[in-house]
């Protein structure tokens, strides 16, 4: 995934339209793997906050599905935030 994010990545594009490729790449993995999906809300440059949905509402395991993949693969390229929230 890292690969594919950093291939497409513009380096003159504004934080929040990066992080917006980010989580639209994630997205695509939630769906292929779980039939879930993540949108970005909202981005502050210190907080994200996205939309959860498809199977992953309701899902007893989206909270892992928020920390797991979709703070993990945010930490990786926006190690200076502080939290990621499902809204």
């Amino acid at each position: 995934m890292a690969a594919e994010i950093t291939h497409n990545h513009d380096v003159n594009a504004s934080p929040e339209k990066r992080m917006r490729a980010l989580i639209d790449v994630v997205s695509s993995y939630i769906e292929h793997y779980h039939g879930g999906w993540v949108r970005m809300v909202d981005f502050d440059g210190k907080v994200l906050k996205v939309e959860m949905g498809g199977a992953c509402q309701g899902c007893s395991l989206s909270e892992t599905t928020l920390h797991g993949w979709v703070e993990g693969a945010v930490r990786q390229f926006f190690p200076d935030i502080d939290r990621i929230e499902a809204v």
